[in-house]
């Protein structure tokens, strides 16, 4: 597909951009090429081709589950205004 510098503004029109007209001619190329390339891409067929969601098949990489902070829970708690049963106490908001 070819485009010409009049869909180009177009294009640029819809898009709200401000082109100049000296500058439509190369935009005009270069959008052409584009879409030269997308219908290469459109005739290869993929029949049979399984979808990826990523070109690596590679687990990812975690950090051992282990505690690495020491409980402070009775220290926090002796500076909280109201504690019961290890929990803190909040003024009711909802009614």
């Amino acid at each position: 597909m070819s485009l010409g510098p009049a869909e180009v503004a177009k294009i640029a029109h819809l898009a709200r951009l401000a082109i100049r007209d000296e500058d439509a001619p190369a935009y005009a190329h270069n959008l052409s090429a584009i879409l030269e390339l997308v219908e290469q891409m459109n005739a290869v067929d993929t029949t049979g081709v399984v979808p990826m969601a990523h070109p690596l098949d590679m687990a990812q990489r975690l950090r051992a589950d282990e505690v690495t902070e020491a409980n402070q829970r009775e220290h926090f708690q002796a500076i909280a205004p109201r504690v019961e049963a290890g929990l803190y106490l909040v003024p009711k908001v909802i009614e």
